[in-house]
């Protein structure tokens, strides 16, 4: 008997490591049937694989203790934050980066080890600082002068000195989003090198009884296509901290290029391997600090997308289609921008896929438009879909990075359930919201 032919998943290398066709034709991800899972849990729903998550922090790890053995891979969790996720990161041997006192909750409530957590942030407040301290925080990026003033009060008030960061500013473009671009002069975030912001900030944080300053940080954006932007930002910043060691004797310990490491979302833009980026990387340090004289820092950088992304698939029921000839086709889907609100902020696209017939070709282009009382509530427009009735699934892959931390109640819609699947097994992570949990904090 001639063994059974292989379907094979047309998107592929934007799903789950994974994800498959099953034996009833129907898409299947850490085998489980997508399909069961939907008339389980609900939709909208948020499936998150496992496997992938674990075997993303396995390449990162691989790919950069290859090209730079003193070098640590560090989760950044505002890509999706959640105690059970956590755990994984912290079994995989990653350490955590958080942005707020809720990030912060979140690896309390999952007993991250405090020694491997980081605090990003570019107004970090007294509460929050105070909780990290608290914790035992490993590392504390700061972010502004107000910071630096503020943190040293609190640490002298608990009467301990901290490890802290100096996030710069590299004024480099990366060539992503405008609203994702956290490198170049005008940002928010760091201290300019260019202004001599940088050089001051060193100069007060030294002089600062409760701050130990080990390191710099940067972060240029997120999703980075390219690698070219690594390397100049590298040998910028190194330039930077050679002259700071010239003129107050900095020692840089550790050092920090931060992540944006990019994801596919649809097959016609994929991005390097996680091995080109550690390469780029590890290379660029070590040619400036062989240029400067530098002994080699420790190396730390800080994937969230890379991580998360491709694991988590979101999946939707069909309501009402509206054909206008000549036009469009709307499909109208349970979720939209409350769940998912990259498109209409970044116009960011992603792929189509039916989940009973995965396999199926496009024969007619749709826009997949959200529930949501605004005309920008689109997912994705103008794709490429099967023959699609009302009742039918459809699954959006790499769906798991900032479409949950980015959720809102817009509409005073519920948020979705999540689900983290492994080796045929179903566990639910986040419930979904009910009328009861949108009135709770309501002042009757």
């Amino acid at each position: 008997m001639p063994a059974r032919t292989q379907t094979k998943l047309p998107a592929a290398g934007l799903f789950p490591i994974t994800a498959e066709v099953n034996a009833k034709g129907r898409l299947a991800i850490g085998g489980c049937d997508v399909a069961d899972l939907a008339g389980k849990f609900g939709t909208p729903v948020y499936i998150y694989d496992e496997a992938t998550i674990r075997h993303m922090c396995r390449e990162f790890t691989g790919a950069f203790k290859k090209e730079y053995p003193d070098s640590r891979v560090s989760y950044s969790s505002k890509a999706f934050a959640n105690p059970a996720l956590a755990k994984v990161i912290e079994e995989e041997g990653l350490g955590m980066d958080v942005v707020t006192g809720g990030e912060l909750a979140v690896a309390k409530a999952a007993g991250f080890p405090a020694a491997h957590l980081n605090f990003h942030g570019n107004n970090k407040g007294r509460q929050e600082l105070g909780e990290a301290l608290d914790y035992g925080i490993g590392r504390i990026t700061i972010d502004s002068f107000h910071e630096i003033g503020l943190l040293n009060a609190i640490a002298g008030e608990k009467k301990l000195r901290q490890d802290v960061m100096l996030r710069v500013s590299p004024s480099i473009d990366p060539h992503t989003h405008l609203l994702t671009t956290t490198g170049i002069l005008d940002s928010k975030f760091g201290f300019s090198i260019e202004t001599g912001a940088a050089e001051e900030a060193v100069k007060q944080a030294a002089a600062s009884e409760h701050l130990n300053v080990i390191g710099l940080h940067f972060h240029l954006g997120s999703p980075l296509f390219e690698l070219e932007p690594y390397t100049q930002a590298v040998a910028y910043v190194l330039d930077f901290a050679a002259k700071m060691r010239r003129k107050y004797r900095f020692q840089l310990k550790e050092f920090n290029p931060g992540g944006g490491m990019a994801i596919g979302y649809i097959r016609e833009k994929m991005p390097p391997a996680i091995a080109e980026y550690a390469r780029e990387i590890a290379a660029a340090v070590r040619a400036g600090c062989d240029a400067h004289g530098l002994p080699e820092p420790s190396l730390t950088v800080e994937p969230g997308r890379a991580i998360v992304g491709r694991a988590g698939v979101a999946v939707y029921t069909v309501g009402g289609i509206k054909d206008i000839p000549g036009v469009r086709t709307y499909v109208s889907v349970d979720g939209g921008m409350g769940d998912n609100i990259r498109p209409a902020l970044y116009g960011s696209k992603y792929t189509v896929t039916h989940v009973t017939k995965p396999a199926a070709r496009g024969v007619k282009t749709v826009t997949i438009a959200g529930k949501f009382c605004e005309s920008g509530d689109v997912l994705a427009r103008d794709v490429k879909v099967p023959a699609i009735a009302s009742g039918d699934l459809l699954a959006l892959p790499a769906s798991g990075a900032y479409c949950v931390p980015m959720a809102s109640n817009y509409n005073m819609a519920s948020r979705p359930a999540i689900v983290l699947v492994n080796k045929g097994k179903a566990r639910l992570i986040r419930r979904r919201e009910t009328y009861a949990d949108l009135l709770a904090t309501a002042v009757m």
